[in-house]
């Protein structure tokens, strides 16, 4: 049976079905992963505010026409200063009318054998990749469990999981962050704040562009991976943006991993 309907009839519009429409959203780290998940929660209709300490990198996303010409905000901090995160909250929810999600999208990573990091250099990743999650985790949980209600979502890594060589203090902080998330979770579920991790595989980022570049280490990485390749931002975004939503309402303390099979093997 054919149904016909009138020129004049309207559209029939796509449902909201994540629920971010409206949604007051703080992306710490403008990274490829981070600026990918915020160019996704404007699809989403959501309002956004990107934290990161790289002036020109922000620089960039605001004359960006599809994050700054929709309405996208930044904020220029250090996640590492003492005090910083509250008052990234505070702009926040002064800015943006309030706070409903927060997505930890801050890394770095140093490839090197253990015994060539000075304590310095160890203390210097584990401040960056995990006492910003514990710090802006902590401003954001105090904030949403007065409320209610709140999403927060942190990056990991299959390192967080794998022992992979090289990747001493960066897995540690990674592991840090899986078991802090389940902490978070736990303390804050009676209040109707989720916490919960993506942890992808290997992803072609900023963060990993040099060394991807490097003979065949592209080539020994697809290798390792089930599916065959690397990862995409945009294959991150789709998970983080579902736990984020209203969707993932009884789904907390859970890592994620995103990565083509790699801990499968």
């Amino acid at each position: 049976m054919t149904i016909q309907t009138s020129a004049q009839e309207a559209p029939t519009r796509t449902p909201d079905w994540l629920g971010l429409d409206g949604a007051r959203v703080v992306i710490a780290g403008a990274g490829g992963i981070g600026t990918t998940c915020a160019l996704r929660f404007l699809d989403a209709g959501a309002h956004v505010l990107v934290v990161d300490r790289d002036e020109r990198r922000l620089h960039e996303l605001d004359a960006d026409p599809s994050f700054g010409g929709r309405g996208g905000r930044t904020l220029v901090a250090d996640l590492t200063a003492h005090g910083a995160a509250v008052t990234v909250v505070d702009h926040a929810i002064d800015t943006l009318g309030g706070l409903d999600v927060v997505l930890h999208s801050v890394g770095i990573n140093d490839r090197r054998p253990l015994l060539d990091f000075t304590e310095d250099e160890w203390q210097r990743i584990i401040d960056v990749n995990l006492t910003t999650l514990f710090a802006l985790g902590q401003a954001a949980g105090r904030r949403m469990t007065e409320q209610g209600h709140g999403r927060i979502v942190a990056l990991s890594s299959v390192s967080g999981l794998l022992a992979h060589e090289n990747h001493g203090p960066y897995a540690a902080s990674k592991g840090g962050i899986n078991q802090l998330i389940r902490v978070m979770a736990r303390e804050w579920a009676k209040d109707g704040v989720t916490v919960n991790a993506v942890a992808p595989g290997y992803v072609e980022t900023p963060l990993t562009s040099g060394h991807l570049a490097e003979h065949g280490n592209r080539e020994k990485l697809e290798g390792q991976v089930p599916a065959g390749r690397l990862g995409t931002p945009d294959e991150i975004a789709g998970p983080v943006l579902f736990l984020a939503s209203r969707q993932a309402g009884f789904i907390t303390g859970h890592v994620l991993y995103i990565d083509g099979g790699r801990t499968l093997v």
